[in-house]
């Protein structure tokens, strides 16, 4: 018993150091990865360019011009102008910050309801796990894209709209990857030992279920921020997200088929900002569960 609690006080006096090297081992696992290591660092460099880009560009992105409309791309323009004479590149960088916005906001409130119902599901079992079950399995019945058709259709047509229609199906997925990991982290000795020693519900699971479910929650979180950002275009593609003039890519795309055939340069750029951005999403997360998950360990 004194060399635990030497250990213990070891530990203690050590928080920080101890974290420093578990992130470095994590980096240095994580650089294994070429594929994820260069989706990480091309979406930090998409963060900076939303956060920063809208101060360094010099045109309005909602400014219409009709003596500069559908010029090819140029050294003045470098993605050229589109159909109203605005500058893409422009409009690309501004609607960069909506995009992700969209991204991260709508998984970070699915995540939050998600989670919470998937330990309750998991850890109180029962008429509790019945009823979550059930209440996830109607939703993931429908496609993903078909029921935040549904959820904009009934709100109305703007982008606050989109957040709560991606937020809603994104929550049945957080819900069963969390369950299936409270069930785990559940059944271990050392957690029926603290139940034992008179330990509450909410101590065993905010102070020992969740900190060991992390893992795939950020891992899911990572691989859903693709999807919602997917989804989000799909639906402004579709006229029911971001309305006109604002600078969304999915918007922007649907401007641009209509001049697909003589002027590609319109719906090409937005498409293949779209493509990148959800190809690094997945990139990332394919790493992060190649690391963080045990089971893929080698």
């Amino acid at each position: 018993m004194p060399n635990m609690t030497a250990d213990a006080r070891t530990h203690e006096s050590l928080p920080s150091g101890t974290r420093f090297v578990q992130w470095k081992s994590f980096y240095h696992r994580l650089k294994k990865n070429k594929a994820a290591l260069f989706g990480g660092y091309f979406l930090l460099l998409m963060i900076l360019v939303a956060i920063f880009g809208p101060l360094l560009t010099q045109y309005d992105p909602t400014k219409v011009d009709y003596s500069t409309k559908l010029l090819k791309p140029s050294a003045d323009h470098w993605f050229g102008t589109d159909h109203n004479g605005r500058d893409i590149f422009t409009r690309i960088i501004h609607g960069m910050r909506l995009t992700l916005s969209v991204g991260f906001i709508s998984v970070i409130i699915g995540a939050a309801f998600g989670v919470v119902l998937g330990i309750i599901s998991g850890y109180y079992g029962g008429k509790w796990d019945a009823l979550i079950m059930r209440m996830t399995d109607v939703m993931l019945a429908f496609p993903g894209i078909l029921l935040a058709l549904a959820v904009v259709s009934v709100l109305g047509k703007n982008l606050f709209n989109v957040i709560i229609a991606v937020s809603i199906f994104s929550i049945p997925t957080f819900a069963r990857v969390v369950r299936g990991s409270t069930l785990a982290v559940r059944k271990l000795e050392y957690i029926d030992a603290m139940r034992s020693l008179g330990a509450s519900d909410g101590r065993i699971i905010f102070g020992h279920i969740l900190p060991n479910i992390t893992s795939p929650i950020i891992v899911q979180a990572t691989l859903r921020i693709a999807v919602a950002i997917l989804t989000a275009s799909g639906l402004s593609f579709l006229g029911l997200g971001a309305q006109p003039p604002t600078p969304e890519w999915g918007a922007m795309l649907n401007d641009g088929r209509n001049y697909i055939m003589d002027h590609p340069h319109v719906a090409l750029f937005p498409g293949l900002s779209i493509v990148f951005v959800v190809i690094a999403f997945n990139l990332l997360g394919d790493g992060l569960r190649d690391v963080l998950d045990p089971k893929m360990k080698k």
